[in-house]
Parts: C-alpha cells; structure tokens; sequence
C-alpha cells in the first residue's frame, strides 16, 4: 500500500513537472492587443515583428521593451512626453500588439538587435528602456551594442531565480528555458544607467533589483526609488516621467 502510494505520488509529481515545463511560456508571457492606434514601422529582417514608431529629425532616439503583459501603445504618450526631442520605437514582442508569432526569450533578444541596428544607423544616440520583463532584454541589449543611456523600471536580477523561489517544490532551474538573466550582462554595460525601483513592488522581490545594482561596474547604475509606487502602477508616479527623460 504505501508502495503504491510513493508511486502514485512520484508520478503525479513527474505530470506537473511535465506540465510545468510544456506550458511555462504561458505563465510567463500574455500577449496584449494594440488599444492605440499608433504609426509603426517592420524590423528590418524580422518579418512579422513591428514597433510602434514617431518620427522626428535629430540624433536621438529611445527604444522601449515592455513588461510581460503590456500593450506598449499605451505607453507611448508618456515616452512622448518624457523624450520630446527623440524619435521613439516601442517593439511589439512576436504575438503582441501587431507583431505576429510566439514570444521567447531567444527571439525577442534578437529582435531588439535588429531594431536596435535599424535605429542606429539614423540616430546615432539611441536612449534604451525596459520595463519589469523588458528591463532583461534592455539590460542584454545594452551590453552587446552602444546605448547612449539604459532606464531600466521595476528590473530584476533573474526571472530564473524569481521562478525557483516562486515554485520551490518544482526544479525549476532545469526546466525552465527563457532564464532572462540579467546578472549576466550587466557588468558589460558602458551607458550610464537609471533604474527605477517601485517602493512596493508586488510583483518584483526588492532584493533582485537590489542585486542587480550590484552587478553594474562602480558607479554605472544609479538607483532611484519612487515612494508609493506599485509595480504596475510606477508610471503614475510624481517623479516617474522626469527621472525616465533623464532629469536629476
């Protein structure tokens, strides 16, 4: 009898490692639909993947890389007003917004390249932004080509390590594929960085974005916390468009 019961036990837990591992993406990322009618523009060698675009003559420009569940249109009015002198490009990850395919880690990472590549060649100062999920593909990003200044809002050290204490019983560093692992890349930033921390963050453990900081080269990163704020609401902040457009 208790044989049997071990058994059933193991195998039930197999199934909903099982299960963890065929549907993760799924509790990682949900799409959002474009509820702003934005102008947009393709990425360059990226068929399908668009980002929502304004255009303006000059050097400058921000590309922005939202959270896991944004529909980046709805951001573009407070990018407008924190940047008024920069072109803007906000990407829709594949199957978000007007971009079309499945959303991982891999393809979104390379996306950002192309995008940023395309901006490059017209601006040559181009200001990265990433929020909560994006903050990870800006912080890569930032790493591996020469951003004139990173913002990263509400970011995190590792969803890997976010996960594994989230599902303890689970192995989820085994199992889980896109680790967005930020750690990783930080100490090879060279543009100056803001980070905004939400003071109750519910989403992200203050502890992650605090280990992020310490993973910057001395005096890259420049942490500001902004009192009151929650992790979906940090764009409401008094101070959250002034300290996003680079104010001191």
């Amino acid at each position: 009898m208790l044989t049997s019961l071990v058994v059933v036990a193991l195998l039930a837990y197999g199934a909903a490692c099982a299960a963890l591992f065929f549907f993760q993406r799924s509790l990682l990322y949900f799409p959002q639909p474009a509820h702003v009618d934005t102008p947009h523009v393709p990425v360059d060698g990226r068929p399908g993947v668009v980002a929502s675009h304004r255009a303006l003559a000059g050097a400058q420009a921000v590309l922005y890389f939202g959270g896991n569940g944004e529909d980046v249109t709805q951001n573009f009015a407070p990018l407008a007003q924190a940047f008024p002198q920069h072109s803007l490009y906000l990407l829709h990850y594949r199957g978000y917004g007007r971009s079309s395919g499945k959303p991982t880690e891999a393809d979104i990472a390379d996306d950002a390249l192309a995008l940023f590549d395309q901006v490059h060649r017209q601006h040559p100062q181009v200001t990265v932004i990433g929020r909560s999920l994006g903050s990870g593909v800006a912080t890569r990003l930032a790493s591996q080509r020469p951003a004139a200044r990173l913002v990263l809002v509400t970011p995190y050290d590792s969803i890997e390590d976010i996960a594994a204490a989230r599902f303890r019983v689970f192995p989820v560093r085994w199992l889980l594929l896109d680790k967005y692992a930020s750690w990783r890349y930080a100490a090879q930033v060279q543009a100056p960085t803001t980070v905004l921390m939400a003071e109750h963050d519910e989403v992200i453990p203050r502890d992650s974005t605090e280990m992020l900081m310490t993973r910057f080269a001395a005096g890259r990163a420049t942490l500001h916390v902004l009192p009151g704020a929650g992790h979906n609401d940090i764009s409401l902040a008094a101070d959250y468009v002034r300290l996003l457009g680079g104010a001191r």
